[in-house]
């Protein structure tokens, strides 16, 4: 399975709130796949699309203006489109909650 530390993930999610506007996906598909109650499958799916999302390599670099984040939207919407019936309610509103308060877990 594919690990992705929390600190690295809410680290990124911290630098790229407000820029990325597909962050409340990232943040619902953390939470899903954190969830004891998602499928290991669907963990292995979402753990992958944020790996991506996270890790410092990527086929388009983020800080191409207009374009860097296109092939991080591209993985996540292929990963939100395989697993998004578990992706719940209650995810996106967590995700939601975090991101308007800006208390980032540690």
């Amino acid at each position: 399975m594919i690990t992705v530390s929390s600190d690295r993930f809410w680290d990124k999610v911290r630098r790229t709130a407000g820029k990325v506007p597909f962050i409340d996906q990232i943040v619902a598909i953390w939470f899903c796949a954190m969830d004891p109650a998602t499928p290991t499958r669907v963990k292995a799916i979402l753990l992958g699309a944020v790996a991506y999302f996270v890790l410092p390599f990527d086929v388009v670099p983020d800080l191409l203006v207009g374009l860097g984040y296109a092939d991080d939207l591209a993985v996540l919407m292929g990963a939100w489109r395989a697993v998004q019936p578990h992706v719940t309610d209650a995810h996106r509103a967590k995700a939601r909650q975090v991101l308007d308060s800006g208390n980032y877990p540690a």
